[in-house]
């Protein structure tokens, strides 16, 4: 949950973490930040409920971390410690893979004032937390740059030419190491002619430790040199940073090649130059294929305008959308991307919200109506106010949670650094064996025959030294290590860009392995727009009285019940009275005092709690007089039909009354949503095997829902601890279930469940924050969509780790056998496999959520 209290972008912001053990449910987190954001100088305010933790950004010339505690404590919680610290992201395109994140992990680790550090490759972001008393942000960038990697800095000055600019020079076919890469191979082609078919020209131009150096061999070392010059320079810094990776590795080897050469007279100038120029096209390709990845999350962040047209003072200007603040009125015109999160102050039209929540259809907007940043005015004319500034609007929020979403390791991460952490060292010394060993024990040449085939074992130093060279390219795990990342973030950004907010690489994994769902009734698999059907006078009231009394105790009341009967109120023109001692009672109603008498409104199991006998109460419809009637084991209403009946029909019945007598009763209904069946089918479709309906509605009126769309089990009557206690079992049964509701009532559900989902969440911050999922739209059609996506990415996931294991551990197999050299090490091994992980993870953009007519 993030707000902006803070009128202008100050000189200088710190960041504080405060540990608020008693803050333990969205209600208290949204306390907390309405009392914070009151502060002038407050940035940001981000609640954590889940670690009872609130983090804080602010101006340190206006605000003290002491004010912003008072603040925490006039909200009526307790602040237990603090935490001083400043955050920062650095924007690193080049670190692209494992062994880059690690020369500037290790390159960090030695500055002190460092708290945590994180490296995220494939958005090629670095994030430090740091004591600003020990060190400061041109500092961090002084290491991160002396491990090698230039950091990108943008600010409020630069203008849209020069990230344009950047774009150009970030292009990896026009890069300055592209250039020298096409370089050293044509120096290496022309090496290869003049050896080859122009041996006439490969004239001797030295000659030394009794070995000729002819031209040929002065364009293989000229292309080592200038295609290596890169690998060598990374390879430097790997050194300095005490990094065991693939550029020190290649670096290693492309020296290795020419030290052989020009000492021992091995004449390995060809491989040297070899090495050097494929690796460097596998390095360029494997950058390639990680911008492709990365594009989709640009893509993300350009759906947000450049530039905004406001009235100020009666005029029309433009200015950029980092300068708009909160009550700024915004003219949108047709074709215009709305640039702001707002609400309509003026005109009417149809918005295509589909870049935020994913919806197909234009949703008409109006006076009043809330619109997104990003979100295209489709034909009418608009004037929005502005309601938040650019840095907390929906979009940026869902580009930082999507950016932020790889910071957890899933399972198959995990799995794979550990994998990693031992598959380096142990082929790099198999690399050092097979290099240094069959030389001493093979004298002259061994023959040996396998499946008709006759493999030659010399006993040369330079035949076995390419050898180890090749196994020395096989040891770089880069292709495993990007494997899973790239998958998320890619499964991640395709279901953003489609209204589904995973918040986490392991929510990503889990949605698709559940076997169990669990669905809130109310909001979720019905529009959740609560309207009166019914209202029947008892004892002599009138059908006005009963509503008058109903809608006085509910006004207080925030459950959707409450909001139809003082909706139907309003319409009706019926005035209210003033109660007082109200108390809701959870699961059951409320309480109130009204002009002196305590009165109760709720579920008809309350009133049988307070000692009234419904068996013995009929409510007749000839005027509405109650009457005794104890042949009756149920309550009537007009027209003879039961409460149970209501019920029967889908109908919520509540029951308004005091201790003694019953006033009336009102019935509300919720239609079901008509996809909700054609969604429950799918998911059925998709592997899921039990759906279950959860509600605390009666047991009649949730058979009748759950029966239309089609559940698979319905449990009604629950108190919300008893909808995570049933959440529990499921998951205890099934091996995980996914739990689908509101984001606020369901808190507890939610977070119970093996992944949350919260519906209609755009707009909504306690929604986005509390679950693991959030769909910013309220369409049903996206739940088959998540679970098949994440189905989809598990598999491709799996097909990444063991693909690359596999193809790594064949190539190492051949190569003691001569059957896998250098360039099919690198070509295939290295720079086959990068790029192949990395196109099977885009297969998941291709992966549309269903339309339900």
């Amino acid at each position: 949950m993030i707000t902006n209290a803070a009128g202008s972008a100050g000189p200088e912001t710190r960041t504080v973490k405060l540990d608020v053990p008693g803050m333990d449910c969205p209600s208290c987190a949204e306390k907390i930040v309405n009392s914070v954001s009151k502060l002038d100088g407050v940035v940001t305010v981000e609640p954590q409920v889940m670690t009872g933790t609130v983090t804080i950004e602010y101006l340190l010339e206006t605000v003290a971390v002491d004010t912003l505690i008072e603040r925490v404590q006039a909200a009526g919680y307790d602040v237990e410690s603090r935490d001083d610290r400043e955050i920062e992201r650095f924007d690193v395109p080049a670190m692209d893979c494992a062994s880059c994140a690690g020369k500037i992990e290790n390159a960090l680790d030695a500055v002190a004032g460092i708290r945590e550090r994180e490296t995220l490759p494939t958005t090629g972001t670095v994030i430090v937390t740091y004591d600003p008393g020990q060190t400061s942000r041109t500092d961090l960038v002084a290491t991160i740059e002396s491990a090698g990697y230039e950091v990108e800095e943008t600010g409020p000055e630069t203008t849209e030419e020069d990230l344009v600019e950047e774009s150009r020079a970030r292009d990896v076919w026009l890069s300055p190491r592209t250039l020298k890469t096409w370089i050293g191979g044509g120096l290496l082609l022309v090496g290869l002619v003049l050896e080859f078919l122009l041996s006439g020209f490969d004239v001797t131009l030295a000659a030394f430790l009794g070995r000729e150096f002819g031209t040929a061999e002065l364009f293989y070392l000229a292309g080592a040199v200038i295609s290596g010059e890169q690998i060598l320079r990374n390879g430097y810094y790997s050194v300095r940073t005490r990094s065991l990776d693939i550029d020190l590795l290649m670096s290693l080897g492309i020296l290795g090649a020419i030290t052989a050469s020009l000492v021992f007279g091995e004449a390995l100038y060809l491989e040297a130059g070899m090495l050097a120029v494929l690796f460097s096209v596998a390095e360029l390709m494997e950058e390639y294929a990680m911008d492709r990845a990365r594009s989709s999350l640009r893509e993300l962040m350009d759906l947000s305008p450049t530039t905004a047209t406001i009235r100020r003072d009666g005029e029309e200007t433009t200015v950029p959308v980092e300068e708009l603040r909160v009550g700024d009125r915004a003219i949108v015109r047709p074709g215009d991307r709305i640039p702001a999160d707002g609400t309509v102050a003026e005109g009417e039209s149809a918005v295509n919200q589909a870049p935020i929540t994913g919806e197909s259809v234009p949703v008409d907007k109006t006076d009043g109506d809330e619109v997104y940043v990003g979100t295209i005015n489709e034909e009418g004319y608009l004037e929005v106010e502005v309601t938040a500034e650019a840095e907390n609007s929906t979009l940026a929020r869902i580009v930082e949670l999507v950016e932020d979403a790889q910071r957890d390791k899933t399972d198959h991460e995990q799995f794979v650094d550990r994998f990693a952490g031992q598959y380096t060292p142990v082929v790099v010394t198999l690399a050092v064996l097979i290099a240094a060993v069959p030389p001493l024990l093979i004298d002259g040449s061994v023959s040996l025959g396998i499946g008709g085939q006759s493999l030659v074992f010399a006993g040369d130093w330079a035949t076995w030294f390419k050898r180890g060279l090749a196994l020395l390219v096989l040891s770089c795990p880069c292709a495993l290590v990007i494997s899973t990342p790239v998958s998320v973030v890619s499964g991640i950004t395709s279901a953003a860009k489609n209204g589904v907010l995973i918040k986490g690489g392991k929510h990503l994994e889990s949605v698709g392995t559940v076997k169990a769902a669990a669905f809130d009734k109310t909001g979720t698999l019905t529009h959740g727009e609560l309207t009166v059907t019914d209202i029947v006078p008892a004892g002599g009231e009138s059908r006005e009285s009963v509503l008058s009394v109903a809608a006085s105790l509910e006004a207080r009341s925030e459950h959707p019940i409450a909001e139809a009967i003082v909706g139907a109120a309003d319409e009706a023109d019926v005035a209210t009275g003033d109660v007082s001692a109200f108390e809701s009672l959870t699961g059951k109603g409320v309480r109130a005092d009204l002009d002196g008498e305590t009165y109760f409104a709720g579920k008809p199991a309350l009133f049988e709690e307070l000692g009234l006998s419904l068996d013995t109460i009929r409510v007749a419809s000839d005027g509405g007089v109650a009457i005794e009637d104890s042949g009756s084991h149920e309550t009537a209403v007009a027209g003879g039909k039961t409460i149970k009946e209501l019920q029967g029909d889908g109908k919520t019945v509540i029951l308004v009354g005091t201790e003694d007598r019953i006033v009336g009763v009102v019935a509300v209904a919720d239609e079901v949503r008509p996809e909700a069946k054609r969604a429950i089918e799918r998911f059925h479709d998709l592997g899921v095997e039990h759906v279950v309906m959860l509600t605390g509605d009666n047991e009649v009126t949730a058979r009748a829902v759950g029966e239309t769309a089609g559940v698979d089990e319905v449990c009604a009557e629950l108190l919300p601890e008893e909808k995570a206690e049933t959440v529990a079992a499921l998951d205890e049964e099934f091996g995980g279930v996914v739990m689908i509701g509101d984001g606020v009532n369901d808190a507890p559900a939610l977070a119970t469940a093996t992944v949350g989902v919260a519906m209609g969440a755009a707009g909504t911050d306690t929604a986005v924050e509390s679950a693991d999922v959030a769909l910013m739209g309220d369409e049903l059609s996206k739940l088959p969509y998540l679970y098949a996506l994440s189905g989809k990415a598990n598999g491709v996931i799996r097909e990444n780790i063991w693909g690359s294991i596999g193809v790594k551990a064949l190539l190492a197999v051949g190569v003691p056998f001569g059957l896998v050299n250098v360039a099919v090490a690198v070509v295939v091994g290295d720079m086959g496999m990068s790029l192949g992980v990395t196109t099977n993870a885009l297969r998941l953009a291709r992966i549309n959520p269903d339309r339900f007519e």
